[in-house]
């Protein structure tokens, strides 16, 4: 788990996220404020937002040739906050190449694109 802090709010870290995703051709499956739907059933939750991304393109052929792998894909990133910090938390490249025993390392480039978003 890689966990950077942001400069931002937990809403204004995962719209930055969302739209530089989308420069980067990546499809926003989802976006869940999971803080939203606690509130809705009469629970209070910190700000936490799950967005789910990818890129249909470079990922069904590795979700066809390692089917495994579709148990995360798409690809995740968690907003969320504590004590008034925000984080976006993400499985590492590692983790996922570990995880599915692939021969290579899957979106080496996720830590800097994310890193990148949140400037």
């Amino acid at each position: 788990m890689i966990d950077l802090l942001s400069p931002h709010s937990a809403v204004e870290t995962a719209d930055r996220l969302e739209r530089f995703l989308q420069t980067k051709e990546m499809k926003i499956f989802a976006r869940i404020d999971q803080a939203a739907e606690a509130t809705a059933v009469g629970l209070n939750l910190r700000p936490t937002i799950l967005l789910l991304f990818g890129n249909p393109t470079a990922g069904t052929p590795l979700m066809d040739k390692y089917p495994s792998l579709a148990l995360d894909l798409p690809l995740k990133a968690l907003v969320w906050e504590s004590e008034g910090k925000v984080y976006v938390s993400y499985s590492s490249p590692e983790y996922l190449r570990d995880r599915h025993h692939l021969p290579m390392t899957p979106f080496a480039s996720l830590p800097d694109l994310l890193a990148t978003a949140l400037r």
